[in-house]
Order: C-alpha cells, then structure tokens, then sequence
C-alpha cells in the first residue's frame, strides 16, 4: 500500500471502563472515592514511616517505597480516567500515550521488584534475626532500593520504545482506559514480532524471578516458623510478616488470573477488570492491609495524632 494511502494516528481515543453513558457518572463517583483514599493512605505510610522513630527499621524503609509505587501507579492512571468520565471525546495525544505507558511500566515493575525485597527482608528478619541489621543494612536498603529503580527505569524505556517505534494508521481507537501494550500493538500497521518478544521476555522474566525469590523466602520463613517451640513465638513470628504475605497474595493473585487465561476466555474486557485491579483497587488496599494488621503502624499512627493534636493546642 502507498504511503499516501496511510493516515498517522497523532492522537488515541480510549474507550473507558464502559462505554455507556449512563455509568460515566457513577464510574466517576466509585473510581474517585478509590483514588481518594489511595493518596490518603499511601501518604500516611509515607509520613509516618518518614517521620516516627520507632519506624526507621529496613521493614519500613520498604514499606515506605512500596507506598510511593503504589502512590505512582494510580496517580498515573486515575486523573485520566476521571476526567475522561465526564467528557464524551476519550482523546490523548500520541506523546501523552507513550508518557502514561512509560510511567505505568516504571511503578508496576518496581511493584513487582518491591514485593520480592520485602520478602528477603523478612526471610533474613526471620530465618538470621541476630545479623539482620548487618545483612539488611542501610548501605544494603539503599542499594536494592536503587537497583530496583534503575531497572524498572530501564525496563520501561526499553518496551514503551520498542512500542511505539511501530507505525499507527487509520485506527486510532485503544479498548481500554489508559495506554497499555497489548491494546496498542492490536492497533499497529507495522509488523509487532519484535515488540511483543520484548514484552513477553520482560513480563515473564520480572514475574518468574520475583516470584521465586518470594516462594523461596516464604519456603523458608515456614519452615523457620514451625522450628520455633512456643506458640507464642510462632505467632509472633507469624505477624511480622502476615501483612506482606497478604499483599503479595493479592497482587500475584490477580496478575496469574489476567495471564494465565486460556485463549478461549481470554478478552479485552477482562484485562479491563484485571487492570482496575491492579492499578487502582490494590494500591487503596496496600496501606489499609499493612496499618490494620501491624500494631507498630496503627501506635504510630496514635502518636502522630496525638503529637499534631498537642501542637495544634499549644497555638
């Protein structure tokens, strides 16, 4: 075909959630309520892992990076979609796609990264406690928080490139609600060989490994558990990592139901689900998972009240 024949898409169109208008409003509402308590609870873990003492430990230093991924993440997504609830023309600029697909990639590899350094952490807090603060050292923090950027970094400049390195033509309407690689791809004019081998490589490459290094470490933390003699200690060893437990349930959990369909029942509109999940619901449960199940976190959050309150008295 004739390069004259071609019209270059310069900007998308994103279909939403639904494409019914009368749920643009109540899909606002729900999806606004969501991201409301998303900042709200990532910022608190964030504040009060920055600014209380008795939370300056390797286990919170994490916690405190996985709050500003999750902060990440949804800020990424979410003030797109809300104001794409309230207008009838879904449009985004062709750079402002690759924009929202780079940032998307940089905090949900750094998730998945964040997840499987958290479960070190509580393998060596558990199976070696007395050199825990030498293992786990804040040298050592500061280097597996930077590698863990630095990749994610890297990982999503190299698949957003070899994304939109293809050419776009004629269509220019995404089944989705932000700008995501499969959705793109199913819209190129070019041959999508190479970008689909570098998405595949990455994606099974970042969840094989940090799965691993999470069922290993929890392998042993099970093991470590039920050495210990007392039930009193198992419990408590238990609870140090319960909460992380239940998020990486949670994330795996629903990034294995999107991947591991059969082609057969495998649709767009269960991506959709799949990817509100991911990138909306688990960043609003992350903070509630780890403050109501962690008496540090829910005592540091009495002081911090208490502290603001005192200041706010003494005006």
């Amino acid at each position: 075909m004739a390069p004259g024949n071609f019209t270059w898409v310069t900007e998308f169109i994103l279909t939403g959630v639904s494409d019914r208008a009368d749920l643009q409003i109540p899909l606002f509402l729900v999806f606004l309520v969501i991201y409301g308590l998303t900042v709200a609870g990532n910022l608190g873990i964030i504040t009060l892992t920055s600014v209380d003492s008795q939370l300056q430990t390797p286990m919170y230093f994490f916690l405190r990076h996985l709050a500003i991924i999750n902060l990440g993440d949804s800020t990424v997504i979410a003030p797109k979609m809300l104001i794409n609830c309230l207008v009838k023309k879904k449009t985004t600029s062709y750079y402002e796609c690759a924009t929202q697909l780079g940032g998307f990639l940089v905090f949900i590899v750094a998730e998945v990264s964040m997840l499987a350094v958290m479960a070190y952490d509580r393998y060596v807090a558990i199976c070696n406690p007395l050199l825990y603060m030498v293992v786990v050292s804040r040298r050592v923090c500061l280097l597996l928080i930077s590698l863990t950027y630095l990749y994610s970094f890297s990982t999503a400049i190299v698949t957003s490139s070899s994304v939109f390195s293809m050419s776009y033509c004629s269509s220019n309407v995404i089944n989705h609600f932000y700008c995501d690689t499969v959705p793109l791809l199913a819209l190129s004019c070019s041959d999508t060989y190479f970008p689909e081998t570098v998405i595949f490589i990455s994606a099974a490459t970042n969840l094989a490994c940090s799965m691993i290094i999470v069922l290993v470490s929890y392998f042993n933390i099970v093991l470590s558990i039920l050495r210990i003699r007392s039930s009193e200690g198992r419990k408590k060893a238990f609870s140090t990592c319960a909460s992380h437990m239940m998020a990486v349930t949670v994330f795996y959990g629903t990034l294995l139901f999107m991947y591991l369909q059969s082609r057969t029942s495998h649709s767009l509109d269960t991506d959709k689900m799949a990817s509100v999940f991911y990138t909306l619901v688990i960043p609003m449960l992350n903070p509630m998972i780890y403050s109501l199940r962690n008496k540090d976190v829910k005592a540091a959050l009495k002081r911090f009240l208490t502290n603001s309150c005192c200041s706010s008295n003494s005006m």
